[in-house]
């Protein structure tokens, strides 16, 4: 496979994805293929023309202009899936959901969720550590308008059907939003486990048991940590903070 000049193998079609997804051996190995994808054009031109032009307020940043990969350890029970990374956020800082008020939000809540070993994310090397969870996006590119259109997440699907499936201990499931909600239902479909027909509808608190070839899992709806949602108190830090305490309460269960 090609390496782009940083050294990350690139992969340029979405069946070029679903094969290097099927063959990556560990997160690791994951982490530097996602950052290697250029398998979305629009998706390519977006996020490489923000992090050329940048914002005023970051204009002295190098911007990580890729696809985000997602962070935490191997052997976390709890993922929490969003839908796509900033364009100054992730797309600048090169870390998912680093960067941005979304982001403040969510390490804040695992934190006290005893989750993250400090409420904040603002760059790489920060000293973030997190404990039992990992978190990912449905889509790993940021998207123009933060609207990745439905080939862009079906492209994309193969990293994170891959990334769950190196998790052996996965136990519980966080979606934030709508979006991630939709796209996770394939990717859990085929990866064995029985999805329910109709789709589960989406809901903040939703909560869905499932069982498959890797052992059984639930499914753990709330709303995204959007500045839209928590401006306005769609979504409010007690709300947030309940799903992961039932995600923690199941994964202990879970062993």
């Amino acid at each position: 496979m090609a390496l782009d000049p940083d050294g990350f193998p690139v992969t340029r079609t979405a069946a070029g994805v679903a094969r290097t997804a099927r063959g990556v051996p560990d997160l690791a190995v994951l982490d530097a293929c996602v950052s290697g994808c250029r398998a979305c054009p629009r998706l390519v031109a977006w996020r490489e023309e923000v992090a050329r032009v940048k914002r005023a307020s970051f204009r002295e940043w190098d911007y990580w202009g890729r696809p985000v990969p997602g962070l935490g350890p191997a052997d976390a029970r709890i993922a929490v899936v969003g839908l796509a990374p900033a364009a100054h956020g992730g797309n600048r800082t090169g870390r998912v959901f680093t960067g941005d008020r979304s982001g403040d939000w969510i390490f804040a809540a695992l934190w006290r969720a005893g989750l993250a070993n400090q409420p904040v994310s603002t760059h790489l090397g920060d000293g973030l550590e997190l404990t039992d969870v990992r978190i990912a996006a449905a889509v790993r590119c940021a998207p123009p308008a933060n609207a990745p259109t439905p080939a862009e997440r079906d492209t994309c699907s193969p990293w994170l059907a891959r990334e769950l499936a190196l998790l052996p201990r996965l136990r519980v499931i966080v979606v934030l939003g709508g979006f991630g909600w939709t796209a996770l239902w394939p990717v859990l479909a085929a990866a064995g486990y029985a999805v329910p027909r109709p789709r589960p509808v989406f809901g903040h608190g939703v909560e869905v048991e499932l069982t498959g070839t890797l052992g059984p899992l639930t499914v753990l709806g709330s709303y995204h940590v959007s500045q839209q949602n928590t401006f306005t108190g769609k979504l409010t830090e007690p709300m947030l903070d309940a799903v992961l305490a039932r995600a923690t309460e199941v994964a202990a269960a879970d062993g």
